[in-house]
């Protein structure tokens, strides 16, 4: 089990060794506000890492999105794609999962709010069909794990992964098609 309060710290770190500005943290009554507005509440490390290192702006590659304020955010992405998902024929977009980074082209990292572990997703809907789960990928069993990766510079997202035969890649999520019926 990896300490929260470690990882935030070390997590913390790299973000400032690796970012030349960060914006501030989200208050806690911003996270309160926007738990309230999403109907669930953040994962506990999530929560921590939007209170204590930045609201955004560090992390793999593309950076985490804001979690409040001005332009894209995660409140305001998750209830874009929730919205969009419901008026769609194939619905994609399950209750619950929170994009917190987008990769580009329409891809996402995202965290399932209602797991236990907080799984962190890879969202890839560029070969969507008939079937909306099919686009939803296990990245990571827990949020902790993925930025373990992150810190540790072991990420399938790196530009030179492909050389590396033990780079994971990421599996289907099982629970999609259940999660996004929901």
């Amino acid at each position: 089990m990896i300490a929260t309060e470690d990882l935030v710290t070390r997590v913390s770190a790299k973000a400032r060794a690796t970012s030349t500005t960060l914006p501030d943290t989200a208050t806690a009554e911003e996270v309160a506000s926007a738990e309230a507005a999403l109907g669930f509440a953040l994962p506990p490390l999530l929560a921590s890492l939007y209170r204590e290192v930045a609201n955004g702006g560090y992390g793999p590659d593309y950076q985490l999105l804001p979690l409040v304020g001005p332009g894209r955010t995660v409140l305001s992405e998750y209830q874009s794609e929730r919205s969009a998902s419901a008026r769609s024929e194939t619905p994609y977009w399950p209750a619950g999962v929170l994009p917190i980074l987008d990769w580009g082209c329409a891809m996402y990292a995202a965290v399932d709010c209602l797991s236990e572990t907080a799984t962190v997703l890879l969202f890839e809907p560029n070969a969507m069909e008939d079937d909306g789960a099919a686009v939803w990928f296990v990245d990571a069993g827990s949020l902790a794990e993925w930025l373990e990766t992150w810190l540790a510079g072991t990420g399938w997202y790196r530009e030179d992964a492909y050389e590396d035969d033990d780079v994971a890649e990421p599996l289907p999520w099982d629970f999609a098609a259940s999660r996004i019926t929901e």
